[in-house]
C-alpha cells in the first residue's frame, strides 16, 4: 500500500466496504447532514449533496436513512451538533498522517486517536506539525472509461481545476479548496462519474517504507478508519 497513492486507497477501502456497511452509513449519514447544512437540502442546488446520495445508493444505504440525514442538516429534525476537526500525527516509520474526524464530542475523540496512534507504534503531534508536509486540495478520481482526456481537461480547467493527472489507474483532477464545489457541479452536469471526490490532503513528499513498516501503517490506518468519528486518514508513506 502506498499512502500517495489514493487509488490503491480507493481499492482497498471498496475491498472491506462489505464487512462495514454500517461504519459506511455512518460516514455517509454525517457527511450528508454536513453537506445539507452548508448548502440546503436540495441536490439539484447542491453538487456536494447530490454525490453523496449517488454514493449512498451505491452502497445500498436506507432511503430513510438519507432522508433523516438530510433533514437533520436542513433543521427539520432535531439532531446532534457535529464539528469538523483536524488531528495530526506519525506512525511507524516517522510516516506523516492527517486525520479528519467528525464528532459531538472533541475531547472524547482527541483521547481516541490519542490511543490509537499510541497502540499501533505512533503518536499524536501538535497542530501544524504535520500538515505541512501535503496539499490540502479538493481531489477527483476518475475512471478512464468514463470520459477521453481532452474532453476531461476542457470541462475541468474551465470550471477552475488547476491540474489533470494522468495515470495508468485512469484520471486525477486537483483544484483549490474553494473551487471544489463548482468543480464538482461541472463534472456531475457533463455526467462524468468519479470513483472518489473530496477535499483531500495530498503528500508533497513521501517517507519509503519496507513491507513490515507498510503493513504497520496498514494496521494503523485500518484502525483509525474503524473509529466512528473518523472521516478520512490521509498519510505519506511510500511502500517498495
Amino acid at each position: 500500500m502506498a499512502g500517495h497513492n489514493k487509488w490503491s486507497k480507493v481499492k482497498r477501502l471498496k475491498a472491506v466496504t462489505d464487512a462495514r456497511k454500517g461504519k459506511v452509513f455512518s460516514r455517509l449519514s454525517r457527511d450528508i447532514t454536513l453537506a445539507a447544512k452548508a448548502g440546503g437540502g436540495d441536490p439539484d442546488g447542491n453538487a456536494r449533496l447530490r454525490t453523496l446520495l449517488l454514493k449512498a445508493r451505491e452502497s445500498n444505504m436506507p432511503a430513510d436513512n438519507v432522508d433523516r440525514a438530510i433533514k437533520k442538516g436542513t433543521g427539520e429534525l432535531p439532531g446532534v451538533v457535529y464539528e469538523d476537526v483536524t488531528y495530526e500525527g506519525y506512525g511507524p516509520g516517522g510516516v506523516a498522517f492527517v486525520v479528519k474526524v467528525t464528532t459531538d464530542n472533541k475531547t472524547r475523540s482527541a483521547q481516541d486517536v490519542r490511543a490509537i496512534f499510541a497502540k499501533h507504534g505512533g503518536n499524536l503531534a501538535a497542530s501544524g506539525a504535520v500538515a505541512f508536509q501535503f496539499l490540502h486540495a479538493g481531489q477527483f478520481l476518475i475512471a478512464k472509461e468514463q470520459v477521453a482526456e481532452d474532453r476531461l481537461m476542457e470541462i475541468a480547467l474551465d470550471a477552475g481545476a488547476d491540474d489533470v493527472i494522468t495515470t495508468d489507474e485512469g484520471f486525477e483532477v486537483r483544484c483549490e479548496v474553494t473551487r471544489f464545489d463548482k468543480v464538482l457541479h461541472a463534472l456531475d452536469s457533463a455526467g462524468i462519474k468519479t470513483a472518489s471526490s473530496e477535499l483531500a490532503y495530498i503528500p508533497t513528499s513521501t517517507v519509503p517504507v519496507n513491507a513490515a513498516g507498510a503493513t504497520a501503517i496498514e494496521r494503523l490506518h485500518d484502525a483509525l478508519e474503524e473509529h466512528d468519528d473518523v472521516q478520512h486518514v490521509f498519510s505519506n508513506e511510500e511502500a517498495s
